[in-house]
């Protein structure tokens, strides 16, 4: 999580290397990916590690799983140099955790390739301290049980509103990616895709990759039936975890 002090804005990574995009509409465009650590969500399908750490791990060499190790916190000149140390990218990847709890980080990164924002949109306030800086957003809909929301009602409307400071125009994409388990609710799925169609370009249902929360394809098929009356609907799973990259 981003620190300020004394005019310097610092954060902690957990790290940075090149590797292509594995979800989504932009499945194998080549990116670097900036992992912040910290997350404001507890999912519970979460496959990544979230906590705050001493140590970047910052892969020089695409693909070498080659690590060199980097003292947190780190600046955004410095996160920026590593990235544009990187050839032939599509886009910046800002994934975590949660980026959006580090806005005023980013809106320092100074970056060849454009930021492609992966968030679980429920920061509104930090999404508009970012919408004039990002040229792609991923924004997930996180349909959580709610025992794991302090108050849903708060989080549906703070999703909507992410969706809509940070919707799709000329200048930026924005799509929503929503991840389907087996005790997914056809109706929230609906209910949430109706109040955003009109600020995305396309809805990515991503079944989760653990085998024992999957849902049934024909669930995920009439899902995608029933959106395409409302937006443009693909269902696309992890692909990178299909041959092994990070």
């Amino acid at each position: 999580m981003q620190t300020i002090g004394c005019d310097i804005i610092q954060t902690s990574l957990s790290e940075v290397f090149c590797s292509v995009q594995g979800e989504g509409p932009y499945v194998g465009c080549r990116q670097a990916f900036v992992r912040f650590t910290g997350c404001n969500l507890k999912c519970n399908y979460c496959d990544t590690p979230v906590e705050a750490t001493k140590i970047c791990k910052f892969e020089a060499v695409p693909g070498s799983n080659e690590f060199q190790e980097l003292e947190n916190p780190l600046t955004p000149e410095k996160v920026s140099a590593i990235v544009n140390s990187y050839s032939g990218l599509h886009s910046v990847s800002l994934t975590g955790g949660e980026p959006l709890m580090n806005a005023d980080f980013i809106n320092m990164l100074e970056t060849k390739a454009p930021l492609y924002l992966e968030s679980n949109m429920t920061l509104p306030r930090m999404a508009k301290k970012v919408k004039d800086k990002v040229s792609y957003v991923s924004g997930d809909v996180k349909l959580l049980p709610s025992e794991l929301l302090e108050d849903p009602e708060l989080h549906l409307e703070s999703t909507i509103e992410c969706f809509r400071t940070l919707k799709v125009t000329k200048d930026r994409d924005c799509f929503c990616k929503i991840v389907v388990t087996k005790d997914t609710s056809a109706d929230d799925i609906e209910g949430v895709v109706g109040a955003i169609s009109g600020y995305i370009s396309s809805l990515i249902l991503q079944p989760v990759t653990q085998k024992e929360m999957q849902p049934k394809p024909g669930f995920l098929l009439k899902l995608q039936e029933s959106s395409l009356n409302e937006i443009d609907t693909r269902i696309i799973p992890q692909t990178h975890k299909m041959w092994g990259c990070l």
